[in-house]
This record gives structure tokens, sequence and C-alpha cells, in this order.
């Protein structure tokens, strides 16, 4: 398996005000979950288009080959063909699954077509005690029996069967995945307290295609009546928020103006709120968002919760944003405990930035310095790019692959643009 950015790290120069139109990418968070659930589908090849070439999917097509599917994966045509006609195996790898946390989205079908799932080395991003205890107690609850062994989970179910379930929190991956393993679960099931981002209605819709019976999504009450098949379908996965936001960050934190293709703003939830109170101007032209930077940015005040709240996803990259803001911001996280990292490599820049109890407090406005610095994350990662933009001198961001994770191609996409940010390799 190549690991293509696993020693990359990007140099950025900073100094140059955005300009220009940018494509936003395919939504991480739909793509994922739509790879695992083609996977539902028996016979039939499901066709996937604008699906972001990033890391997180790359993984999801291993994960999805290690058990038997064939998928094709056109990156230059950002279009996906999965034929899960056959699968072998009900083991998502460790090598894999340890760098993945969605592994977990595989199971549903793995219960559904094989009777069980080994899921080896459970992973992801290091996102303190966020755990995944709620979807194994989902499909427990759902009948399946739930082995914990050293270092995998085994999960066996000969048939679950619908239930009422409960989410302590909306997550939106456990919704998601409770929703594909009720979608062939005979009987009706009830999910009470599920997400209500965009990004679960398009996995709804998409499973609604394929022949699931599924209603009350958005409203943070779903039903779902099993059905015997589902069936492979040709799908468009929506814009990705959290990108497009990111966009709009880079053009306020340059003091430039970006048409951004395919954003919508009423996804952005209270982002769009934020980065007005900061000063920031939009403006929609049909399926293009324009965003300038003018004047001065506003200081702000944050507290990350489920959608339609401040994304936790965008809680780094406004905190590199506040940096350059014209007084004291006040940013909450209320929904990961190892999302601070950032305080520390923003300081090494310039930043002057404490960490006070459960709150981050940043002083503006701070005339920010190129460093080297330590992307511990995705969010890490793409804010400290988002603060090198607006450095003086070399900002140089590494390791590359976490950035590489949830962003594509973020150094074209921002050469393109007029920022001056390279990706470079040890060979």
């Amino acid at each position: 398996m190549t690991m293509g950015s696993e020693t990359t790290r990007y140099r950025v120069r900073g100094g140059n005000p955005l300009e220009g139109t940018v494509f936003v990418q395919g939504a991480k968070n739909a793509a994922l979950k739509m790879i695992a659930a083609s996977l539902l589908a028996a016979e039939g090849r499901t066709v996937l288009r604008n699906v972001p070439v990033i890391e997180d999917v790359r993984r999801a097509v291993e994960l999805a080959q290690a058990v038997g599917a064939l998928v094709e994966f056109h990156e230059a045509e950002r279009i996906l063909v999965v034929d899960a006609s056959r699968l072998t195996s009900p083991v998502l790898p460790a090598e894999i699954a340890r760098r993945f946390r969605a592994s977990v989205l595989f199971v549903p079908a793995l219960l559904h077509r094989l009777g069980e799932a080994v899921i080896e080395g459970v992973g992801g991003c290091n996102l303190g005690s966020r755990n995944l205890d709620f979807h194994y107690r989902g499909f427990a609850r759902l009948g399946a029996i739930v082995h914990e062994g050293e270092g995998q989970i085994h999960i066996e179910a000969k048939q679950l069967r619908g239930a009422h379930l409960y989410l302590d929190t909306p997550s939106h991956t456990g919704t998601e995945n409770l929703i594909m393993a009720a979608s062939m679960a005979p009987g009706t099931t009830v999910i009470d307290n599920t997400a209500l981002e965009p990004e679960v209605l398009d996995v709804i819709a998409f499973l609604t295609k394929m022949g699931a019976r599924i209603s009350g999504g958005g409203t943070g009450f779903v039903t779902v009546e099993g059905v015997s098949e589902l069936t492979a379908v040709e799908h468009t996965v929506m814009p990705d928020r959290i990108d497009a936001s990111v966009f709009a960050m880079a053009a306020a934190i340059t003091g430039g103006e970006l048409s951004l293709v395919g954003a919508s703003l009423e996804h952005f939830g209270v982002v769009r709120w934020k980065l007005e109170q900061m000063g920031v101007e939009f403006a929609t032209h049909g399926a293009v968002l324009q965003v300038r930077q003018e004047h001065p940015l506003r200081p702000i005040n944050v507290i990350t919760s489920p959608y339609p709240g401040f994304a936790t996803d965008l809680q780094s990259p406004i905190m590199a944003l506040s940096c350059l803001a014209d007084g004291t911001s006040y940013i909450r996280e209320t929904i990961f405990d190892g999302r601070y990292t950032l305080v520390g490599e923003l300081s090494k820049m310039g930043a002057k930035v404490e960490v006070d109890s459960n709150a981050v407090i940043v002083h503006g406005p701070a005339t920010l310095k190129g460093a080297e610095v330590i992307a511990h994350d995705l969010r890490t990662g793409i804010a400290l790019i988002l603060a090198g933009l607006a450095a003086d001198g070399e900002t140089v961001v590494s390791p590359g692959y976490p950035i590489d994770r949830g962003h594509a191609a973020i150094a074209a996409r921002l050469t393109a643009l007029g920022a001056q940010i390279t990706a470079e390799t040890d060979d």
C-alpha cells in the first residue's frame, strides 16, 4: 500500500491576497458513507460522481477492495464505480483501518452480506476521547453480538432486526451507520436524536434511491422500514461545506476576493453569521458564492455545536483567522477534547493565544511570522496553511498527510488563486 503523502510537507510564503475562482470539492463526509453503503447492493454497479480525490477516499476504496468489492476510482473525472456483487472477506485489515476512523462504516454491509465483520487495530484522527462505542451499542440493539478482542472487534449477526435506538449525541457517522444497518433489517427501526447535517440528508437520498425506506431525515427523529434488498444506483455527491468554508477563510485571511463554484451558503449554518460578524462579505450568484474581505477583521465569539451550529471542523481555521482580528476573540470547543493542539503551533508563528480552562482566548491583531509547524490532525493542518498565507516569510507545515486526508490538491488549488505554496516529498 503506497502512502503517498506520508513524508510530504507544505511550504507556504504569505502576503498574497487570493483572487480568482475555486471549485469546491465533493463532500468527504457524504462520499465516505456512500462508498460503504454501495457494498449493500448485491448486484449491479454503483456510480458516484463528484467524489473528492483525497486520502480518506483512497483508504475507503482500499477497504472496499479488501473485502472483495471491485472498485475503479477515475480520479481525473472524480467518478467512482463500485461492483459489490461478490464480497469475499469480513475482515477490515489493520494497516488500513488503523489510520482510517470511518472503517466502522463498512460494518453494516458486511453484517448484511456476510453475517459478520472484523475490524482490526481500530484507528483514525487523534481526537481525544470520542470513541465508537455508540456504533457498537447500536448494532447490538439491532441484534448483533459484539466481541472486543485484542486489537480487534468482531461483530456477528445472523439477521439484524428493527429496534428503537437513541443516540446520546447527534453524531453524523452514528446516524448514518445505524440507518445503513437498519435499512435491510426486517421491521421498523426508530432512531432518536439523529444528526441534522446536510451530508446526512445526502446519504439518506442515496440510500432512498437504492430502495431504502427512510423518513424523518433532518428532523432529529428518523424511521427506517427494513427492505429485503438494495440496488446499485448513480448519485452525485453534494459539495463539501468544510472545504468551501476553508476557502472563504483563505479569502478573508489574505484580504482577497474569491468565487466559490458549487458552495452553498445555506449549508454553512452559523459559520456564515460568524464570518459576517468578522466583516467577511458574501454574495450569492446562483451556484457561485462570492467572498471578499476589504476591511480589518473584527473579533469573534465562537462555541462549537452540532449542525446547524458552528462546525467543530472549522474551529481551528477560525482560530487562525481570529489571530488577525482587531481585538480579543473567544473560542470554545464542546465536541472534541483534542482540538486545541493548534494553540501551541500558532504561538510559534507569533500569535497571542492562550487556553483558559476550556476556551481559547486570541488577542489580536498579531503579526504572524513564518515558522516550522506541525499538523497534528487534518483541521490543525489546514488552519496552519491559512495562517501561513497571512504570515511574513515562509511557513513549513508537516506532515502533509493529515491535510490530504480531507482537502484535495490543496497546493494546486491555492496556487491557482495566487498563493505561494508548494508540496514537497522526501524521496
